[in-house]
Order: C-alpha cells, then sequence, then structure tokens
C-alpha cells in the first residue's frame, strides 16, 4: 500500500522561517502601512529586510493566509442559528475611472465575499450573489440596502424571502468599508484591478 505523502510546505523555498513571513503580511495587510513602513518597523525589532521582500511576501502568501482565515471562520460560523449577512457596494476610482466592489460581511462585521465590476446592474449583483452562495451556501438572512439590483437578483436565485431592506439595517457593511478607505489613501489609490482585490 503506498504511503501517502505529506503535502510540500508552501515555505520551503524561503530561508525566512514561516512565523516571520506571517507577520510582515500580517502587518501590511492588516494596518495601512506602506511597504517601507513595514521595512523600517521591521528593522526596530532586529528583521532586516527589503520593501521588497516585502510585496514578494504578500504576492506570494497573502492569499494562501487570508483563505486559510476565512475557511476557519465561516466554518464555525455556518452552525450559527442566524448567520445573517449584509451586502453593499462602494465606488473605488483605478487610474482614474470609477469602478464597483461588491461587499458581504456576516452579522459580526468579518468579511466574506468581494467582487470587482465595472457596472452597478443586476448582471453585476447577480454574479456577486452566486459567488458568495457558492461559497459560502445560505444564511438565514440577507440584508441589502434599496438598489434595485438587489431586488431582481435574489427573484432569480429563489432567496427573495430572505432578504431584508432597511434604512439603518445595513449600518453593518458601511462600516467594513473604513479600513478599505484607510488602506486606500495609504497607496494613493490602487492603480491594478487585481492588487483592488486582493485588498479587498
Amino acid at each position: 500500500m503506498p504511503r501517502l505523502r505529506k503535502p510540500a510546505s508552501p515555505f520551503r523555498y524561503f530561508n525566512s522561517s514561516p512565523e516571520v513571513i506571517r507577520l510582515v503580511v500580517l502587518m501590511y495587510v492588516r494596518f495601512p502601512l506602506s511597504l517601507r513602513n513595514v521595512e523600517d518597523l521591521l528593522f526596530e525589532r532586529g528583521i532586516d529586510i527589503c520593501h521588497e521582500t516585502v510585496r514578494l511576501w504578500w504576492n506570494r502568501f497573502g492569499p494562501l493566509f487570508a483563505g486559510e482565515v476565512r475557511r476557519q471562520r465561516v466554518s464555525r460560523m455556518r452552525g450559527f442559528r442566524h448567520w445573517r449577512w449584509h451586502l453593499d457596494e462602494m465606488y473605488v476610482k483605478l487610474n482614474g475611472e470609477m469602478i464597483y466592489l461588491w461587499r458581504a460581511v456576516d452579522h459580526e462585521g468579518e468579511i466574506l465575499e468581494s467582487y470587482v465590476t465595472k457596472t452597478r446592474d443586476k448582471k453585476a449583483a447577480l454574479a456577486f450573489m452566486k459567488k458568495a452562495l457558492k461559497r459560502h451556501d445560505s444564511p438565514e438572512a440577507i440584508t441589502t440596502d434599496g438598489l434595485r439590483s438587489y431586488g431582481a437578483a435574489p427573484s432569480e436565485l429563489g432567496t427573495r424571502e430572505k432578504q431584508e431592506v432597511g434604512r439603518w439595517a445595513n449600518d453593518r457593511v458601511e462600516n467594513s468599508h473604513l479600513p478599505f478607505r484607510r488602506r486606500e489613501r495609504a497607496m494613493l489609490r490602487f492603480r491594478q484591478m487585481r492588487t483592488l482585490q486582493k485588498f479587498a
């Protein structure tokens, strides 16, 4: 009987320890710091790395760490009886062009899903909701604002009875935009769709 192979470590080609790499990526993503800010803070703590190393590690391991955190949170929240989602969209300027960032957070404010589009219509809302439902299953309730696209998309997905619309009911997702806006200011706005999607 062949022995099961252990999955190869993603850190195997790097001289730095996984703990240092995780710390660097966490500092850059969690706080509105530039690459050089992270380099300076780590140098004060005796860790001498270049800001380009911070960029490399973030590009390489950022999605990996984010996926781990998301899976742990969602698996914990799925068992919660009153799992509620809040959906909203926001404007983001990308190279002088206004685009839309759709976001879904749960009742505790944890970001579940994000989706970048150039339009704000029913097609975009439908694609965003399909992506969120496929990855996280269906919640007990979905709270949205009064955008008409949110009214049309759930009708096609069969989740119309779960939708709730209220003037102040969607403050949870509105507040979740604030850290993203701080990151946007720290980076002097985003220049690439791929970078925007990573931070969203």
